[in-house]
């Protein structure tokens, strides 16, 4: 039976070390989110963000906007808390709705409160393998890999997913580890051919259960970074159950990779504060 990757048990282990961090700063850091509209799911994730905070000693707040919001009062409220030196870390809540474009919003947020990691400064400087701020899922999936020492030097890894917050960011994580990578995305010919090459497979192809047992190679470490409310029920990209049988390790859903999104948000947060404090003091 494979190894269960506890998402929760590492994210505790961040924390563990964040405390350190966090009596050191002579300053409690702060969190601003701005969540736009009234996605049920949004709502539930920027409460959980704002209780991680309070759990922590850190600071955090919740601008609400209306689904209607033009871009130039969205992007007003972001120049406010740009300037603002009490807030250190900034997100906007995703997705958004249709008429705002991720982007754009991203280059409105300061690249030194961009703690999502999608301002292009901060995209460029992962993509030159110095990251300041790398994006909270595929900076957890290499902690989680780390906590469990599973190698990934020279190990070859497969990232089924191309998004900017996930696939592309993950695979480079991955490449300044030493593996070598191979993407997969939805015009991959034979991609569970290619996906069964893997020693690391990461899974963001945002289809429920879609991987099964026959996508992996025996051995393999298969991160599962999708969740799907499927009959009241939330699983991920992977059948975890099936691959079970031939994979040497697994992260579940939930409990997985989620905890771990949040952890290294929390982290970012309290790395931006100590970047920003001479400034802030």
């Amino acid at each position: 039976m494979s190894l269960i990757l506890d998402g929760k048990i590492v994210a505790q282990s961040v924390y563990g070390r964040m405390a350190e961090e966090i009596a050191a700063l002579p300053i409690r850091p702060k969190l601003s989110v701005v969540l736009v509209g009234e996605d049920p799911a949004s709502q539930t994730y920027v409460k959980s963000k704002a209780a991680r905070c309070e759990q922590l000693g850190l600071q955090s707040e919740t601008v609400r906007l209306p689904a209607t919001v033009l871009e130039n009062e969205l992007y007003a409220v972001l120049e406010t808390l740009n300037e603002d030196v009490s807030v250190h870390g900034i997100l906007v809540q995703l997705p958004l709705p249709a008429h705002l474009s991720k982007y754009d919003v991203a280059r409105r947020i300061s690249a030194m409160k961009d703690v999502d990691g999608l301002h292009p400064e901060n995209a460029g400087l992962l993509s030159q393998g110095r990251p300041r701020f790398a994006p909270c899922t595929p900076a957890g999936v290499v902690e989680m890999l780390d906590f469990y020492k599973i190698p990934v030097d020279g190990r070859h890894a497969v990232v089924i997913g191309r998004s900017e917050i996930v696939g592309k960011p993950a695979a480079q994580l991955l490449l300044q580890r030493n593996a070598t990578v191979t993407i997969c995305h939805s015009r991959t010919q034979s991609i569970e051919n290619v996906a069964a090459l893997a020693d690391i497979l990461v899974v963001a192809m945002g289809k429920p259960q879609a991987v099964d047992r026959n996508w992996v190679k025996p051995g393999a470490t298969v991160i599962d970074v999708g969740i799907h409310r499927v009959a009241g029920k939330l699983v991920g990209d992977v059948h975890t159950e099936s691959v079970q049988e031939v994979a040497s390790a697994v992260s579940p859903v939930p409990g997985g990779v989620g905890p771990m999104t949040i952890a290294m948000l929390m982290q970012n947060v309290v790395r931006a504060a100590g970047l920003q404090y001479p400034r802030s003091n």
